[in-house]
């Protein structure tokens, strides 16, 4: 992609580490999205269940009661592409049939129905890479090769949408999901290794716990600088996705990578 894309998050949850519970209703969450789409963002993630460490599963049908209006009602503005943050393919059945067009599933399309659910309405994956849930990722953090490991655990799942009929697959090598902190940072330095899955990648780092340990970012609201970084290392390093809270400040910073990059190809044609 010439250009890098931007995916503004929109958490629906009470319990998310980042702005668990500002938008509690879908007026404010249409008024958000909205938001979001005017500072640059592509595409915007709707998730109704937290993922971050520790938290606790969410029945399907609260996480459809807190996604599915919100969906329905952004389905109705032709600027915005929606996608659905879930690992449950009934809650992405739903919203597919609403107007969502991506899966984002943290799960990494652990459950087979995930695919056929795609499949059949036509979508695009977000294939993520996680080992355990968030109750229990932390204890899996233990690689001998994080970022040869990473891409062998992916391999399978992309080739099972694939198999599916998918035919738009990005893959995300889970920055902090059972991943230390150094663990994440060398994800991000090898970032371009995940190109040999032949899809485009997608990452995550906005205001991430992996931020966290280095100065002056130890509070959760003191790590957009390090957002930025990140995603324009991201970017620089082959992500054409990059998933963020903060879109006008990130759309910025990457303007300037794509025509950095926009000028290499040129030079280099």
């Amino acid at each position: 992609m010439a250009r890098t894309l931007v995916m503004g998050i929109l958490n629906l949850t009470p319990d998310s580490f980042s702005d668990g519970g500002r938008f509690a209703t879908p007026d404010e969450a249409i008024e958000e999205a909205r938001r979001l789409i005017a500072e640059g963002a592509d595409i915007i993630d709707v998730g109704g269940e937290s993922t971050r460490p520790g938290a606790h599963p969410v029945p399907e049908d609260v996480e459809l009661e807190r996604v599915l209006p919100v969906v329905e009602r952004l389905a109705l503005d032709p600027r915005i592409r929606i996608s659905i943050d879930t690992m449950k393919p009934r809650v992405a059945a739903a919203c597919l049939e609403a107007g969502a067009t991506l899966v984002n599933d943290v799960s990494g399309l652990a459950d087979p129905d995930m695919a056929r659910v795609a499949a059949a309405a036509g979508a695009g994956v977000v294939i993520m890479h996680m080992r355990g849930t968030p109750q229990t990722m932390r204890q899996f953090a233990v690689y001998r090769d994080v970022m040869r490991e990473v891409i062998e655990e992916l391999r399978p799942r992309v080739e099972r949408a694939r198999e599916a009929g998918i035919r738009e697959i990005y893959v995300d090598p889970g920055i902090g999901f059972a991943k230390t902190p150094a663990q994440s940072f060398e994800v991000l330095r090898r970032l371009g290794e995940l190109r040999e899955l032949g899809c485009p990648i997608l990452i995550g780092p906005s205001r991430k716990s992996f931020l966290g340990v280095l100065p002056g970012m130890e509070e959760i609201g003191e790590r957009l600088e390090g957002t930025i970084a990140a995603a324009v290392i991201g970017a620089m390093n082959g992500a054409s996705v990059i998933r963020v809270h903060d879109v006008r400040p990130v759309r910025k910073a990457l303007s300037v990578v794509d025509a950095v990059r926009g000028e290499l190809w040129t030079r280099s044609s």
